[in-house]
């Protein structure tokens, strides 16, 4: 039994891993695009009404 819990902790690690690159990844391009748009704002902000 504890050889099986091993091959299951194993797996979830593995896992938990690679959703977590998949997060940062998608975290780190997030960054990069609202960089790239205030850039491009420059120091305008327009602002949103409720239903936008």
């Amino acid at each position: 039994m504890n050889f099986l819990m091993q091959h299951w902790h194993l797996l979830v690690l593995s896992l938990a891993s690679w959703l977590n690159r998949e997060q940062q990844q998608a975290i780190e391009y997030l960054h990069t695009e609202n960089r790239v748009l205030r850039e491009k704002l420059g120091k305008r902000r327009d602002l949103l009404k409720d239903d936008q």
